[in-house]
């Protein structure tokens, strides 16, 4: 007990045997374990990360940052998964448990009642890529209405005017974010906002398969479908293919976050890019200075940081061109 008051720095100890307490660490080149020191001082730090996000390819970036982060500051992650309507039972059995802080990723940093379950019992979290953070939790974030609106600006560029848009999950606020970044984006490019250009999706690739087949059936198709998530624009060059259109030559199809399926996929994919990993990082080290407020009694304070995005350019874009009607025609025929 008296090395380990000198160790943390105690005043409680007379200052002749500290200095043989600090002799013999010299003498025997003592370098404290720091995991070893905070299990002893019984302040261990437990995050939970609540997950239910449909996406693989998103979720497996984002564990990368959060356990990458956590192991660099001797803190412990206990992941949980929740599945559709039992989200505030696995909030409410992490508090029992004395977990001290919960990070959010989508879609979970859009619930309003788990949300109100850690606001409760008082359990700092931190929401990360919401499109409308709660003034009194701690976010991380990008611009999705810059981001979304750079990336139509970008097709407007390359001459399409009919543009497709694949909206994410309606429970997700950044989903209607990068919807209101498309329609300023058109709005200033005095383009009219077409309604059925407009399609329901919900950030999975069964979803983008169904809102590619509805924009491709239009009778006055669009000439680039920009989707809301990665795995949804994946999803529209599986269709364009079913449909005998080459991406980018008869279609341009552009992504949001630039996970590792945008590259995987062939014509790989231009897409926006979302830090996915630093903003997992930055939500673990937003956490802990929080709880170090907290037990330093000092005023906790609930930052929103916002990250900077990137449009990656890669294989499927392009300039439009104009088939034959026939041809698209007899191309689309079963």
């Amino acid at each position: 007990m008296t090395v380990s008051r000198v160790i943390n720095g105690k005043k409680n100890v007379k200052a002749a045997t500290r200095e043989r307490v600090e002799a013999a660490i010299r003498e025997l080149s003592y370098s404290p374990n720091p995991a070893a020191t905070s299990l002893a001082r019984d302040d261990l730090i437990r995050i939970g990360l609540l997950y239910g996000n449909p996406s693989a390819a998103y979720l497996s970036e984002f564990l990368v940052g959060g356990l990458e982060e956590c192991s660099r500051w001797n803190v412990q992650l206990v992941v949980e998964k929740c599945e559709p309507g039992e989200e505030n039972a696995v909030a409410e059995h992490l508090i029992a448990g004395g977990i001290d802080g919960i990070i959010l990723p989508p879609p979970l940093c859009d619930s309003a009642s788990v949300i109100a379950v850690l606001a409760k019992a008082s359990t700092p979290a931190v929401a990360v890529a919401t499109g409308a953070p709660a003034e009194a939790m701690s976010a991380v974030s990008i611009d999705d209405f810059r981001a979304a609106a750079a990336m139509t600006r970008h097709l407007i560029a390359l001459g399409h005017q009919r543009i497709g848009f694949i909206i994410g999950h309606p429970n997700q606020t950044a989903s209607g974010r990068r919807l209101e970044g498309y329609r300023a984006a058109l709005a200033d490019a005095r383009i009219p906002v077409a309604d059925e250009l407009i399609t329901q999706g919900y950030f999975t690739y069964r979803s983008g398969l169904d809102a590619a087949e509805r924009l491709l059936r239009l009778d006055v198709p669009p000439s680039a479908i920009f989707a809301s998530n990665d795995d949804m624009a994946a999803a529209a060059v599986a269709v364009a293919h079913r449909h005998n259109l080459d991406v980018p030559a008869d279609l341009t199809v552009v992504g949001y976050d630039d996970t590792g399926l945008a590259t995987t996929i062939w014509p790989e994919l231009t897409t926006i890019r979302q830090p996915i990993t630093e903003m997992s990082r930055v939500a673990v080290r937003m956490l802990i200075e929080e709880l170090r407020r907290r037990r330093a009694d000092e005023p906790t304070q609930h930052p929103h940081t916002v990250l900077d995005f990137a449009l990656i350019r890669r294989q499927s874009d392009a300039a439009p061109r104009r088939r034959p009607p026939m041809l698209r025609e007899a191309a689309t025929t079963p």
